[in-house]
């Protein structure tokens, strides 16, 4: 599926989510049906099987999803009939990037060759708010020993790149191009 159907489908949740002002449940809702599609690997090859008819896998879905709201339901209802079930992590990180647009949130990846402390992690989060000028950063912290040391981090198509791997290779550039 294209970005842009992706985006068609979380613009659309998060329309119906703001004008009946539950944003904040089916932000929960949707990062539980994320865990379960990402952990759960034959559940989209089930949902999108051809031989499968539709109503049975609709029916699937009512009894699996029984505590999720009708919002979420119906989406999901939708694609199966549009065989576009495959693309539900797409949706819902197209859906959290726009609620946390609304709320002023970041999400970033820092690589470091070890895991960041709590006051390690929270003075990059406060710094990073106040140079992007977002309320909050909420931090991935991804270990990396090929960075020697130092940290790296991505925010949107920003990298920041203070790892000493980094800069040893800004070094190897500049001495092969002055030559």
């Amino acid at each position: 599926m294209s970005e842009v159907v992706a985006s068609r489908y979380a613009e659309a949740l998060f329309q119906i989510g703001n004008e009946t002002g539950k944003l904040e449940q089916l932000v929960e809702e949707l990062h539980v049906l994320e865990s379960i599609f990402v952990e759960n690997e034959k559940l989209v090859p089930f949902l999108e099987h051809p031989r499968v008819d539709n109503e049975k896998k609709k029916q699937f879905i009512n009894d699996v999803f029984q505590g999720f709201s009708d919002d979420i339901l119906n989406t999901l209802y939708l694609l199966i009939e549009r065989h576009r079930i495959g693309n539900v992590p797409d949706i819902i990180n197209h859906f959290t990037r726009m609620v946390n647009d609304v709320k002023g949130i970041a999400e970033a990846k820092v690589y470091t060759v070890r895991e960041l402390s709590e006051g390690e992690k929270e003075q990059l989060e406060n710094t990073f708010a106040k140079r992007f000028n977002k309320q909050a950063v909420q931090l991935e912290t991804i270990v990396d020993p090929s960075i020697i040391g130092g940290l790296k981090l991505r925010i949107g198509n920003t990298i920041y790149d203070g790892t000493i791997s980094g800069k040893l290779k800004r070094i190897e550039r500049s001495i092969v191009t002055a030559n």
